[in-house]
């Protein structure tokens, strides 16, 4: 730690803030309550979309409104009691990420993992994920503080400083969870209206405009904002007007000869739908920009790596040498003992318990796996923390980390020949623990930034995330399960997009069938993306998915626009903030409550839709335009109360 910032601490007054209530049975009640609800909700969000939010602000905001409440009970809560809740309470959804974006996955190669299988990888890749993190917490949360701001951080700070002095507009969390609940059951229980509009563009072969009614992805474009809607439905557009219009034109008397289905019929690809040369062509042309992003992407972040894993170790001899306080309240992290420990029993766990990495691997084989799991998971967390620290956990391409630890997984495997269904499946496990523990790292990185701002307890926290993921693990797992065996994944109700393209990527590599030349026409578009100054992860992944989930959240990211006007960040921790996070958690919720009645036969998944025609095109519009309004309103309103 430098000089300056040891004076900045011992300057603190440290004795008054010592004094206030940090660790009470409500905050950690509170935070494990919440957190297995967003947890839930996001698990179903990525599973419909393959993206999730940060939950952070709603879980602070949702924790002081339960403690306001029932103050004649138990006493007005404290900031730094809400600042442990929203902690607790947000490390569910990054368990839910590294789940979502892999275990299904191998519901689609037909072997159904175990309720306490999932549970326990999505375990260790928490813990993972936290130890390997807290060595970091000086150089990137303290030393670091005007070079990565950690933007969820500092807006949940300030949402709890807000709230603490009586201001805010917390209640639009609640209208947002209403509207989400009501419109979800209308759509998804009634079937009241379609729950896709489409228009197909004359002139164009194969050319359909769609969009998807889904409060929740409105409400994503309003989080993520204008700019990264508006790459990512650039990229598909790019898909739905350009490559699919194109492939049906030039392939006019071709055989199809990827799709399966296509092959046993004869069919030209003229004759094939939209959606079966998007299967066939387009999907793999996406996989490849998704894989070369996220590569990219980590192969910017390698001095990245290389600084942040030499600071590292010479914290840890100056530590030694000058015996450095750990004492101080506002300075202190869980013991070096604990961290070693936990990143220890991960590796032995998975190296040493035959059947939890998926596939009926030898003891040589399950060693490999775990030293994989041991060498992405440290490098992908320290990757994680620190990019978080520049565009947010909602921005954070896991995605593309865990394609880059499969294709190396996958590629060390080949060359020692081991290429049958146990292969897979463990290439596809490794991803899973790895894909958590970097989804953890940055949550809990954007956690300890809000606790620096608001003079909370560091190793508080970090116990607090542990002790989330060892409740939220079942939960989420339960979760995944549920819908799974509601709905199958692959389905329109639940694509799972991203474990479909982890698999595609795994079967590809392991079995050499996997089409270069799209992979190669996708890996030219990330890199002209990039060379355009593009994020070139937002623009691959909405080449990947469908337009008609990428276009209600552009919808979403005109709204943010135009409240925002020139100031990006004027809305970031307002009331249109909490709104959106209220729709997200009230659609998934509700959507996790359908499943589970269709789950138990209680409702059907086949309905007829009530509102056909014109009739159902306004029904549909008009449940959308009541989204945007509550977004707008609430967004206004934050914006005059300033």
């Amino acid at each position: 730690m430098s000089v300056a910032s040891k004076k900045k601490l011992q300057n603190q007054p440290t004795e008054v803030v010592a004094e206030i209530l940090e660790v009470s049975t409500k905050a950690v009640a509170t935070g494990l309550i919440f957190g297995v609800i967003f947890g839930a909700a996001n698990a179903y969000l990525g599973l419909r979309v393959g993206l999730t939010v940060s939950t952070s602000i709603p879980i602070a905001v949702l924790s002081i409104a339960v403690f306001r409440a029932g103050s004649a009970f138990w006493g007005k809560g404290t900031i730094l009691e809400a600042n442990l809740a929203q902690t607790i309470g947000s490390a569910s959804s990054s368990l839910a990420t590294g789940t979502i974006f892999t275990i299904p996955a191998l519901f689609l190669w037909g072997s159904k993992p175990g309720y306490l299988q999932v549970a326990i990888l999505a375990l260790l890749g928490g813990i993972l994920g936290v130890c390997a993190m807290i060595p970091l917490r000086r150089l990137l949360i303290v030393e670091a503080d005007r070079e990565l701001p950690y933007p969820e951080g500092r807006a949940c700070a300030e949402v709890l400083k807000a709230s603490e002095r009586g201001i805010g507009a917390s209640q639009w969390i609640f209208i947002g969870l209403a509207i989400g609940i009501f419109i979800k059951l209308t759509l998804g229980l009634i079937h009241l209206v379609p729950d896709q509009l489409t228009y197909t563009l004359p002139g164009l072969p194969k050319a359909i405009l769609s969009l998807e009614v889904a409060p929740a992805l409105i409400a994503v474009g309003y989080i993520v904002g204008y700019r990264a809607s508006g790459i990512m439905v650039s990229g598909s557009l790019i898909a739905a007007i350009v490559l699919i219009p194109l492939i049906a034109i030039v392939g006019q008397s071709t055989v199809a000869p990827l799709f399966p289905e296509i092959l046993k019929d004869k069919l030209t690809i003229s004759a094939m739908s939209a959606n079966q040369i998007w299967a066939s062509y387009v999907r793999y042309i996406g996989a490849g920009a998704v894989a070369a992003a996220g590569t990219l992407t980590v192969l910017g972040s390698i001095p990245t790596m290389y600084a942040s894993l030499t600071a590292i170790l010479a914290g840890l001899k100056k530590k030694s040498s000058t015996g450095m306080t750990e004492t101080e309240r506002l300075d202190r992290d869980l013991p070096a003992q604990v961290v070693l420990a936990g990143a220890a029993l991960v590796v032995l766990t998975l190296a040493t318990i035959p059947g939890l990495l998926a596939g009926n691997l030898s003891t040589t084989q399950r060693i490999l796996a775990a030293l994989g799991v041991a060498i992405f998971g440290i490098l992908f967390v320290a990757v994680s923390s620190r990019i978080v620290g520049l565009i947010g956990v909602s921005s954070n391409p896991v995605s593309g980390m865990t394609l880059v630890t499969l294709l190396a997984t996958s590629a060390i495997f080949v060359a020692l020949g081991w290429v049958d269904d146990n292969a897979k499946f463990a290439v596809l496990t490794v991803g899973t623990v790895v894909c958590i523990a970097a989804s953890k790292s940055g949550d809990i990185s954007q956690d300890l930034k809000t606790g620096y701002l608001v003079k909370a307890t560091p190793y508080r926290q970090q116990a607090g995330q542990l002790l989330s993921a060892s409740v939220a693990c079942w939960a989420v797992a339960g979760t995944v399960l549920a819908l799974g065996a509601a709905y199958q994944f692959g389905s329109q109700q639940l694509p799972a997009p991203q474990a479909t393209l982890m698999k595609t990527v795994i079967e590809g590599v392991l079995s050499g069938s996997l089409p270069w030349s799209l992979v190669g026409v996708g890996v030219a578009f990330a890199i002209a993306a990039v060379l355009a100054g593009l994020p070139g992860l937002a623009f691959a992944i909405g080449l990947y998915l469908p337009l008609a989930s990428m276009t209600p959240i552009f919808l979403g990211g005109l709204v943010r626009k135009f409240v925002d006007g020139k100031d990006a960040a004027k809305s970031e921790s307002g009331a249109g903030i909490l709104c959106a996070s209220g729709l997200i958690a009230g659609e998934g919720i509700a959507g996790i409550c359908i499943a589970a009645a269709v789950a138990f036969g209680k409702v059907s998944k086949d309905v007829t839709t009530l509102l056909t025609g014109t009739a159902g095109i306004i029904g549909a519009l008009a449940i959308i335009a009541i989204v945007l309004f509550a977004l707008y309103h609430s967004s206004k309103e934050n914006s005059e109360a300033k």
